[in-house]
């Protein structure tokens, strides 16, 4: 038996989960932990790690250890994303990271990063034609997918904290900021030729910021277990109307979005104008949710190892 124990210090929050993994390869997770850290907040253009930041994350990961040596037999893969992955004094953080903690973090590049979720998506959902998209807090990820196999995957340096702090004041979203922001968007899937190929397929999102639209969604419908979204569907006219009462909103209304935790209120614009405008970049009629993502194409990744 052995108890895998997969971090991801992402440019938002930092999370873990833990799974117990039998002889026989069956699963089952024991732990579910996460923290909302915001590690991308304040790196500008300059790419620097701020010390506020550093810090909240550090603590976060502080606990999550407390928790995992608790247990028998641990695996520990801990895995920096895009925040990390961009920062010019990535060096020293990790460093510190490690003596303040005993866990040493491997970052990882964007397009493992994306295979990770591919892995994550493909294992947990019947999907077979698709582009999966994962919305972080610094990055992007896109995979396109036929016949469950990758065709093409990218990594882009933006995400829902860095478009807002680029284009947004949180505050008040004005039409002339969404409107450079949307643009920007446009110009940006434009460039990635194989989108081209991907027309009319359905997306498959995962992410804080995209998993937020399921859940205003559900809670409108006064869905019990709102959070618990992973295969759930909403059509192009659902993610609009959602969307239009966001963008519609300032940000002390915004925290009052049944579904929309209050922690995300002052980023959610910024994470979700990529979803809608790749909604209508690919004339896609419906997005699925997943709610497994990096963790769990962990997880899979160590299982056909332990079958080794």
């Amino acid at each position: 038996m052995e108890n895998l124990a997969v971090i991801d210090l992402g440019s938002n929050s930092v999370r873990m989960t833990i799974t117990e993994i039998q002889d026989d390869r069956t699963t089952k997770v024991v732990a579910e932990e996460k923290e909302m850290v915001r590690l991308s907040e304040g790196m500008g253009p300059e790419k620097i790690l701020q010390e506020e930041a550093m810090a909240r994350t550090i603590e976060a990961v502080k606990k999550f250890a407390a928790t995992f040596r608790k247990l028998p037999n641990v695996h520990l893969k801990a895995m920096a994303t895009a925040a990390t992955r961009q920062a010019k004094n990535q060096s020293d953080f990790l460093t510190r990271l490690t003596k303040e903690t005993g866990v040493t973090v491997k970052v990882i590049s964007g397009e493992q990063e994306a295979y990770y979720d591919y892995l994550g998506v493909t294992n947990t959902l019947p999907v077979v034609n698709a582009v999966i998209m994962d919305t972080g807090g610094a990055s992007i990820e896109l995979i396109f997918m036929i016949q469950r196999h990758v065709q093409n995957l990218i990594s882009i340096p933006m995400g829902s904290v860095s478009l807002t702090e680029s284009y947004l004041d949180p505050e008040h979203i004005t039409a002339p900021a969404l409107f450079k922001m949307t643009t920007a968007m446009d110009r940006l899937y434009n460039e990635i030729w194989w989108l081209d190929k991907a027309k009319n397929l359905p997306i498959i999102a995962l992410g804080g910021s995209n998993r937020t639209l399921a859940k205003i969604e559900r809670r409108a419908d006064k869905t019990p277990h709102f959070e618990k979204i992973h295969g759930f569907r909403m059509s192009t006219d659902q993610v609009n109307r959602v969307f239009s009462n966001v963008i519609g909103a300032d940000l002390e209304e915004r925290k009052e979005i049944p579904g929309l935790s209050k922690d995300r209120a002052d980023i959610i614009v910024g994470g979700m104008v990529p979803i809608v405008k790749l909604m209508r970049f690919l004339d896609s009629d419906r997005i699925t949710f997943s709610q497994s993502g990096l963790r769990e194409g962990v997880l899979y990744e160590r299982l056909q190892e332990l079958q080794l």
